[in-house]
């Protein structure tokens, strides 16, 4: 059933769903098929409701929980939005979005706030570097706020791993910085309405441009030559080099290609590899 479907994913996370989020994160064909569904799931008690929510659990701690979160996320978003305008001027970075629990509208106090780039051509290993050397400087590397976790380069916005966790990730997207851009990407990714036909297009009213300081524009006038395509190469290849040595005991072969992916245009670093479970 659709409908289950929809409700065990999200179990994963310990997130009980609303009948509008069911309804938006399936590819059932009407409400009221979606409502049939759901009176005989509860009825067989494979499902529970608890107030206005639906989960495989019966449980209703993780109502409180989610309630908790969705108030904690609130509250943190204008921190997140502060944050993603500083990313928007680190040299290279075309496009800035929310991603993880936080574009889910979660947030708890183990949580970090998670940022999905979208950098220039080939420059994308050159920008990660200087965004991860200002976490681990000036923020002690600290994640919690600034937690740049997936890259991806503007030459090439097709995502190749199509199946629900990236169509998921796809549709909760919120996009901040760089209008054009997204909306190219967009459109490159149109395939996870296969997955949500029910769902909404993303809200780009609100996009802002990014707008670089001069000090971005001396850095990339500096990496805009030879030297920038040598170090952009040399950066991914040590990082590589650093990931397979901390990880390869504990994400094996192809795993591991999906959850580090470490290729010329994108950047991943998702040791926890969710997509997996």
């Amino acid at each position: 059933m659709t409908v289950l479907k929809t409700l065990l994913y999200f179990s994963i996370f310990k997130y009980p769903l609303t009948i509008e989020e069911l309804f938006i994160f399936s590819d059932i064909a009407s409400k009221k098929e979606m409502n049939t569904q759901l009176n005989f799931l509860l009825e067989k008690g494979i499902i529970f409701k608890f107030e206005r929510f639906y989960t495989d659990s019966n449980d209703m701690s993780l109502i409180k929980r989610r309630l908790e979160g969705n108030l904690m996320a609130e509250q943190i978003m204008p921190k997140a939005k502060k944050v993603a305008k500083l990313i928007s001027k680190f040299p290279y970075v075309e496009s800035v979005n929310i991603s993880g629990s936080l574009s889910k509208g979660f947030y708890d106090k183990d949580g970090d706030i998670d940022f999905f780039i979208i950098t220039k051509p080939n420059r994308l290993w050159v920008s990660r570097t200087f965004l991860i050397l200002y976490k681990k400087i000036l923020l002690l590397n600290s994640r919690k706020y600034f937690c740049v976790n997936y890259f991806i380069s503007s030459n090439q916005l097709e995502i190749s791993e199509k199946n629900r966790f990236t169509a998921t990730e796809l549709l909760t997207l919120i996009p901040l910085y760089g209008k054009n851009v997204f909306n190219s990407f967009i459109k490159e990714n149109k395939w996870h309405n296969l997955y949500f036909p029910n769902a909404k297009d993303h809200n780009l009213s609100l996009i802002k441009e990014t707008n670089k300081v001069w000090i971005t524009i001396a850095i990339e006038a500096v990496f805009n030559t030879k030297i920038g395509n040598f170090t952009d190469t040399f950066l991914r290849k040590m990082t590589l080099s650093k990931w397979k040595s901390k990880f390869s005991n504990t994400i094996k072969g192809n795993d591991f290609n999906i959850a580090m992916k470490s290729t010329k245009n994108v950047s991943k670093h998702h040791p926890q590899n969710f997509k997996k479970r």
